[in-house]
């Protein structure tokens, strides 16, 4: 039965060398992974009451909410990858890593306090090799190329022995590498990038359904910083699906916003428990054409000053709002919301059970479940 990447290397006139395997995940050293995108710039005040300067409780609010309303928030997203370099192969005299990954993407529903369950998944295999893999380099047929190669790959017998599949394969720049660069994190980037475009698709499911409103809102698990600058009608859209969507960030970097609000980290670590900052208009180098309104609120008191402290990004969708800033009072229904959610806790399940929202944790467990296991996965290839 051949190998994986022996048909690789037979079908894109290769050389692969057997190298180790490993998964990215499971071997970097550990280190802070800010949400945060590089680039930030605070235009303004992100909401309409422009004399709030102060943090805000929004206790109050979340107490009457619990008593007399439903929940605000409906739906959960998470998405997440592993990936693994399997091997390296070789075109013409340069050696280029050839990147796996597993994919996972899934919305959650909560349509009462007794019922939480998966509504998406997407969780698809791929496969990243360098763009001059294409044996057959013609201007404009890579698609085509790489189409053909997966649907061969998946006639081989390691994956129909096993019902499996991959997906996609997925390109690299192969351009030679500048200071710092690695072809490994293009391969990865690559798979990123991946799992993104089918966060932003779910999303448009959800719209499209009309599953999404202003009494059923999507918590997306991380940052909203992912959108591409493009055509206006494009952009438009894709703004328009975000409208009943926040971001919300456990992992974000305390000084991102400290070239325009000079005490911000501070200001965040001395937030009292269920009061929120002001709201930030903001606006990054990689998207400069959608603004975001940014605040942050405690939900928890912990020894650590940011531990406790969530993140939340909405993208503003309306021409008023990125004149005026996001209304005041849905900063504050929101807030309030995401106070309720703050019990219960996954204490002793996640290391970042102080950030955790449970409907965020179940999902993510739900996504980590319907991975193949690290030594399946590499013994594919």
């Amino acid at each position: 039965m051949e190998k994986i990447l022996d048909f690789i290397a037979k079908e894109t006139d290769g050389k692969n060398y057997k190298s180790y395997k490993y998964c990215f995940e499971s071997v970097e050293i550990p280190q802070l992974d800010y949400e945060d995108k590089k680039g930030i710039q605070v235009k303004k005040k992100g909401e309409t009451d422009k004399s709030l300067t102060k943090t805000k409780s929004v206790k109050a609010l979340a107490d009457r909410i619990s008593e007399n309303s439903k929940p605000l928030f409906k739906y959960f997203l998470d998405g997440s990858r592993r990936t693994y370099k399997v091997d390296d192969i070789a075109y013409g005299k340069r050696l280029y890593p050839i990147i796996a990954g597993q994919i996972g993407v899934a919305v959650c529903e909560r349509e009462d306090e007794h019922t939480f369950r998966p509504v998406f998944l997407k969780n698809p295999f791929v496969i990243s090799l360098p763009e001059n893999a294409n044996a057959q380099t013609t201007i404009g047929n890579d698609d085509l190329f790489f189409n053909n190669l997966i649907k061969k790959l998946n006639e081989q017998g390691v994956l129909k022995k096993q019902n499996l599949k991959f997906n996609k394969i997925l390109p690299y720049k192969n351009t030679t590498l500048k200071e710092n660069d690695k072809y490994e994190d293009r391969g990865v980037a690559e798979i990123q990038d991946e799992m993104m475009a089918l966060e932003q698709k779910v999303v448009f499911e959800l719209v499209k359904a009309r599953e999404l409103n202003e009494n059923s809102f999507l918590i997306k698990d991380g940052s909203l910083e992912y959108m591409r600058s493009g055509e206006a009608r494009e952009l438009s859209q894709i703004k328009s699906n975000y409208d009943c969507v926040i971001g919300l960030s456990k992992a974000f970097n305390p000084e991102a916003l400290s070239n325009d609000v000079k005490d911000i980290s501070r200001r965040i670590a001395e937030l009292n428990l269920y009061h929120r900052t002001p709201a930030f208009m903001y606006q990054t180098e990689r998207i400069p054409d959608v603004k975001f309104a940014v605040w942050y609120i405690r939900i928890r008191e912990t020894l650590s000053p940011f531990d406790g402290v969530l993140k939340i990004e909405k993208i503003l969708v309306r021409d008023i709002q990125e004149e005026e800033g996001l209304d005041s009072d849905e900063i504050d229904l929101i807030s309030a919301n995401i106070v309720n959610e703050r019990n219960p806790v996954c204490y002793g399940k996640d290391d970042r059970w102080a950030k955790h929202l449970y409907p965020v944790y179940l999902t993510e467990s739900y996504i980590k479940s319907k991975y193949l296991s690290d030594i399946h996965f590499i013994n594919l290839f």
